[in-house]
């Protein structure tokens, strides 16, 4: 029986989302779990990965149990398991040839900038920024990005190829937080955060629009910041 379930959890103590040697990650953990429950091992797929320090509200993952068991009861069982940061949000059963990464319609990802003061309970949780910004700068900054390009400028790591399509970029103030929503099916490695460091370079006048589509129209390839890793967050996946 295959099962798509969905779960949130605080990346701040793990090694990303995907199993990674002896490393404590999310799906070593979700797998420990269900291996418990199913008296045998299950192998959980990811509809993304997640790297170190990432959080997640609405991760999205599929397995298969060797026995039938209700959503309910089986999400009770597992977050009885797990540790207190990582979350089972609802599980339903689903058809055999589901599966939570190839069936993706759209992500949508959010990156906190936090600019108040000086707060503690913030670090692990948003990019913490003092610098003068000219928001309007990268509002129109930001729109070049959407659409489909060659994201390879923005990426980390080699890839077979590096065209993606992001359908929206928001751009908002939110209290004392800046705001950074991405839309789109697919995002690699860095992907979103390395957009948001060059954003926030031309905000800061640390680089020009003429930089970042020059880098996006692969003319050049200057170095734009990378965003730190715990501001963002997964926040929803659609079929």
């Amino acid at each position: 029986m295959r099962y798509l379930a969905r779960i949130s959890y605080d990346g701040s103590h793990y090694y990303g989302f995907q199993r990674l040697n002896d490393m404590d990650t999310i799906q070593s953990r979700l797998e420990s779990v269900l291996s418990k429950i199913n008296a045998g091992f299950v192998h959980v797929y990811g509809a993304g990965r997640t790297d170190r320090f990432v959080h997640a509200l609405d991760q999205c993952v599929h397995f298969d149990l060797s026995v039938m068991m209700d959503g309910a009861l089986l999400m009770y069982k597992m977050n009885r398991l797990l540790p207190s940061d990582i979350s089972v949000n609802s599980i339903v059963l689903v058809d055999d040839d589901f599966h939570a990464r190839h069936m993706v319609l759209e992500k949508r990802y959010l990156y906190k900038v936090y600019m108040g003061p000086k707060d503690p309970f913030v670090c692990s949780y948003s990019y913490v920024m003092y610098d003068d910004i000219d928001v309007g700068l990268i509002k129109d900054a930001a729109k070049v990005f959407v659409g489909h390009h060659d994201f390879r400028n923005f990426v980390s790591g080699y890839r077979d190829c590096y065209e993606a399509v992001i359908n929206d970029i928001k751009v908002y103030k939110d209290g004392n937080y800046l705001c950074f929503e991405f839309l789109g099916k697919s995002f690699y490695r860095y992907m979103v955060r390395k957009i948001v460091g060059a954003l926030l370079d031309v905000g800061r006048g640390k680089a020009c629009l003429d930089d970042v589509l020059s880098s996006l129209n692969l003319a050049s390839c200057k170095t734009f910041f990378c965003a730190p890793a715990w501001g963002l967050y997964l926040m929803e996946i659609k079929y």
